[in-house]
Order: C-alpha cells, then sequence, then structure tokens
C-alpha cells in the first residue's frame, strides 16, 4: 500500500502504534475495544483527506471521521472502515470585513476558537465543555452557550468545506451545494463527507458576563423545579438557564443547583436580565446563593472542565421534555436526586421559549432538554450503571418527544431525533450523494428509524 501519498499517517492493524490511534483521542475512558477500524489515518490536510476518500474507494472500505473525540458512543471507531482522523489538521483563520472564522473540524470550542476570537473581541457559541472539537458538535446542530437566546450553532453556519463520496472537494452554501449544506447542519454522524472546515459568522463579545447559582437541598426538588418550570420562558433571553444536580467542589453530598448566565454589556443589564432567578420563593431556604456576581468566560469554562473530567468512564442519556409540571418533576427525579456515582450530574437547560428553526436537517427540538451524565472509573460497574441509566429515561418516557443527537448513544436507545420530513430529506440526499453507502452512518445494533419505539 502507498502512503506516501499523505503528509500524514496511515497506521494499520498490526502496527505498534494502530490501538493508540484508534482510541488516544476518544474522551470516553470507557471505549470499544471490540471493534477494529480497517485502518487509520491521521490526515494532517484538506488533501489528505481527499486521498484518504479515495483510498477507501480503492480498497473497498468504508469511511468513518473523527474531529474532537468527544462523542459519548465512539461514533468514529467502526469495524473494517477506514478512520480518518483530524486532530492533526488544525486552523484558523478570522476576516475582520465580513465576522467570519474559518476553522478545521478539530479545532476546540472553547480551548481555541474563543481565546483565538477574543482577541478580535469576537465570540462564537460553541460547546460547553471546553475540549470539545467543532466538528462533531456543529454536524450535530451545536447546543451552544445561550442556546435559547442565541440559536443553535450550527444556525451560525455560513458555509462548510467537504470531502464528497467522489474525492472532490466542494464548499457548500445556501447557494452552491445547498444539499449538503442543509444536511451539515443537523445529520450529524449521518452526514455524507468529510467536512474538512466550518466557515462560521460570529458575534461580538458580550461586554459584561455575570452568573447567579442558587443551592438547594435535594429534599427541596419537586418545590423549586415546579416554580422553575413555571416561569423560564419569562427570563431575559440574554441568560442561560441551567438546573443541575451535582456535587459542587467542598460539598460531600449532591445538590440541586439553579443557575443563570447572563451575557450583556453592562452590570446593570445583567442585574435586570438575572432578577427573575432571584425571586424564587425558595431563596430563603437555599444553601448558598451568588447573584449576578460578575464572571468571564474562562471562568465559565474551567467550571465546566472540572465537571467533565477527562480519563473517566461515561455513561450518558438524553431527552427533550414536554409537559406541564405536574407531569415532567415527578418523571426526572430519579435522575435528579439519586445519583449512583460522586460524579455524576443531571442538567435541566431551559430552550423556552422555543424560537422557530431555519430550514436544516436539525429539526427537533422542545421546551426542556433534560441529560444525565454517570461519571465512574470502575469497568465492573457498567452494567450496574448502565440499568441505573436506563431506568431513569425510561420515567421520563411520558414527557419524551425524542432525544438530541450530541448526548444520544445508538446501540443502547434510539429515539426518534429528527422531524419527519427533514428524516426523509437526509435518506434522499444520501441517495444522491452517497449511493454506495462510503460513509458508515450512524453507529446501532439495528436500523435507525428515527423514531420513539413506543409510539409506532
Amino acid at each position: 500500500m502507498n502512503t506516501n501519498r499523505f503528509t500524514g499517517t496511515l497506521h494499520l492493524p498490526g502496527d505498534e502504534s494502530f490501538e493508540e490511534a484508534c482510541f488516544g483521542r476518544v474522551f470516553n475512558a470507557r471505549r470499544p475495544f471490540d471493534r477494529c477500524p480497517a485502518a487509520v489515518l491521521e490526515a494532517e490536510s484538506e488533501q489528505d483527506v481527499v486521498e484518504g476518500v479515495r483510498l477507501a474507494v480503492e480498497r473497498g472500505w468504508q469511511v468513518a471521521v473523527r474531529s474532537g473525540g468527544h462523542s459519548w458512543a465512539t461514533w468514529s471507531v467502526r469495524d473494517e472502515a477506514l478512520l480518518i482522523d483530524l486532530g492533526g489538521f488544525r486552523e484558523m483563520s478570522y476576516d475582520a470585513t465580513t465576522g467570519i472564522v474559518t476553522a478545521t473540524a478539530s479545532v476546540r470550542g472553547g480551548d481555541e476558537l474563543n481565546p483565538y476570537l477574543g482577541e478580535f473581541g469576537r465570540f462564537f457559541n460553541g460547546g460547553h465543555c471546553p475540549s470539545v472539537g467543532i466538528g462533531g458538535f456543529l454536524l450535530q446542530g451545536g447546543q451552544g452557550w445561550n442556546a435559547r437566546g442565541w440559536g443553535w450553532a450550527a444556525e451560525s453556519l455560513a458555509a462548510v468545506d467537504v470531502v464528497t463520496a467522489e474525492g472532490e472537494s466542494v464548499r457548500a452554501d445556501e447557494r452552491h451545494h445547498s444539499d449538503l449544506f442543509w444536511a451539515a447542519r443537523g445529520a450529524g454522524p449521518g452526514f455524507f463527507g468529510v467536512v474538512t472546515r466550518f466557515h462560521l459568522r460570529t458575534r461580538p463579545l458580550p461586554g459584561h458576563l455575570a452568573h447567579s447559582v442558587h443551592a438547594y437541598p435535594l429534599g427541596l426538588f419537586d418545590e423549586v423545579m415546579t416554580w422553575l418550570h413555571g416561569m423560564h420562558h419569562t427570563v431575559s433571553d440574554l441568560v442561560e438557564i441551567v438546573a443541575l444536580t451535582q456535587t459542587p467542589p467542598g460539598h460531600d453530598e449532591p445538590l440541586l443547583l439553579v443557575t443563570g448566565v447572563s451575557m450583556t454589556d453592562t452590570p446593570g443589564q445583567a442585574a435586570e436580565a438575572l432578577a427573575p432567578l432571584h425571586a424564587n420563593p425558595y431563596a430563603d431556604r437555599a444553601l448558598f446563593r451568588i447573584e449576578a456576581q460578575p464572571t468571564t468566560l474562562a471562568e465559565q469554562l474551567r467550571g465546566q472542565r472540572t465537571a467533565n473530567p477527562e480519563g473517566h468512564r461515561y455513561l450518558v442519556d438524553n431527552a427533550w421534555l414536554t409537559g406541564p409540571a405536574e407531569e415532567v418533576v415527578p418523571a426526572i427525579r430519579k435522575a435528579f436526586t439519586e445519583q449512583p456515582t460522586p460524579q455524576t450530574f443531571t442538567i435541566w437547560f431551559s430552550m423556552a421559549p422555543l424560537r422557530e428553526l431555519p430550514d436544516m436537517a436539525f429539526s427537533l427540538q422542545s421546551e426542556i432538554y433534560c441529560a444525565t451524565y454517570v461519571v465512574h472509573d470502575s469497568p465492573e460497574r457498567d452494567g450496574e450503571l448502565r440499568a441505573w441509566l436506563d431506568d431513569a429515561m425510561a420515567r421520563m418516557r411520558p414527557v419524551t418527544v425524542g432525544q438530541y443527537l450530541g448526548d444520544s448513544d445508538f446501540t443502547v436507545r434510539q429515539l426518534k431525533f429528527m422531524g419527519d420530513e427533514q428524516w426523509r430529506r437526509v435518506q434522499e440526499i444520501r441517495a444522491v450523494r452517497d449511493p454506495k453507502g462510503l460513509f458508515v452512518g450512524y453507529l446501532s445494533t439495528g436500523a435507525v428509524s428515527n423514531t420513539n419505539h413506543w409510539e409506532q
């Protein structure tokens, strides 16, 4: 096999470097050692990606792609497929005349992209965990900072550079290769190409960030969450609202934290935007309160890094929820109040009032997003903890609309993740763009149906 066609490195089974190439950049320590790619290409340029796709066609392999390595299910490691790892292909450039930043897929939103944009006074609402690569994040829709107000990160895509199943590099936007552009905003691992560069519209860096945190004992879960459920849609869309159960540093027990991060220009605007969250009728029973305290993006990212530690085993699942508080609050109670490990955390993420989505593949959301992250270090507990998580999610079924690709594992549970019309269109475009099934698509134990099984 001619490996001189690459500036990067091609790793083959049997090579001493092969296992590290397969799994070294996988964030989740619960790695799928039972899957074995045909080869791993550590690409260092767009031409490497082109040549990799052409090699796969020549060899009769499928193609899988890795950008940041944060997929909980490790979508990128697939049997008998060429894994094109984009970790060594890193570029960023900013055009001050348009406000558009161009970045390759493996660039990390918090660790790299926003510090770079900060030099120009700009900001992009990338992923909360700072080491998440922008590639998989954007392809899945991109639930980034203040999604309830600013929208999904994929809505800020101006164009994408794509290597197609024919091994050609094209730029896709609303006027050129518009089918690829449409699908790149939400198809996730089902996308039928390799996105090498994203061209992203940025926004001015907020002039003043502030945050509020009320910490409650879990015994007040029903009361506090019922109140929050009834009022979160009234809060300014410059505030990201998250309720979560976690064990904060310095505490021995998990607490219910009701948090708001305001992204305004002045302290006065921040105080006004956050004030509704301070009016919690149970505030006098909070264990501690932080209200409209100035913060920085760097400080917020440090907190996210602490909550998402590297080198641990993760079991993750999620649901889009809808319904009245008297139905939703009991449905989520187990996920929030019965944490099976000290590092486990569950989030309730407000998307209300819902914004109308543009025409793109990403098309399923509701007013509340709920996700549980079981974090541990004991392989022998995987089965037990998976059973706990499955039960917690099953209790949410009566108020579940579907799930978000970013926190899903279709080998365990597959729900509706896209609108019916959009799902049909994705299949139609794939049939034209990738008729031979070169790209591996969604990782699942069976056919992907985009349905909630209890509704069939």
